[in-house]
């Protein structure tokens, strides 16, 4: 039988989280032009407007995710990462979901986010697109950027959390 996998909010005070973020800006800026790179530091993470959390199995960290908050009930997608142990088990999308539920708890009514366009993105984006995610023109202070993909998807407010 397979652990069970456990998400909390997080305080960005553990090593294993912050190893895991680093990792993430690390990767994107390995495969991406610092100007297209929109990932969150530590710092930026730190933010109020900002909920990051982390899951974990068997004591190791599995993933972090945020979303930030950009008006009333609207929030982005930030500092998804699944750590490379654990890639292709499901908990990508398991960390979508919570996000979501979250989210839908704090009223937020859309979630939006920004992806690469480049093949080292292409499982993201096939991710959101099944969670209901669809194109859409940058949003917020984006602009065009062909290393760019925006998406975003409604949440209803009133739906069980069970989604």
């Amino acid at each position: 039988m397979e652990p069970e996998l456990s998400i909390v909010r997080d305080d960005l005070t553990g090593e294993p989280t912050r190893r895991l973020i680093a990792a993430h800006l690390a990767g994107m800026l390995a495969n991406t032009p610092v100007e297209s790179v929109h990932a969150l530091d530590l710092s930026a993470l730190r933010h109020p407007s900002v909920r990051v959390y982390s899951a974990w199995l068997n004591g190791d960290i599995a993933a972090v995710g945020a979303f930030k908050t950009f008006d009333a009930d609207r929030a982005e997608l930030k500092s998804m990462r699944v750590a490379d142990a654990f890639l292709g088990r499901g908990i990508g999308r398991a960390m979508l979901t919570h996000l979501e539920r979250e989210a839908r708890a704090a009223g937020i009514r859309s979630l939006w986010l920004e992806t690469g366009s480049g093949p080292d993105f292409v499982a993201a984006r096939s991710m959101y697109e099944r969670a209901g995610f669809v194109p859409c023109a940058p949003f917020a202070d984006y602009r065009p950027d062909p290393l760019s993909v925006f998406m975003t998807r409604a949440i209803d407010t009133d739906a069980a959390s069970s989604r």
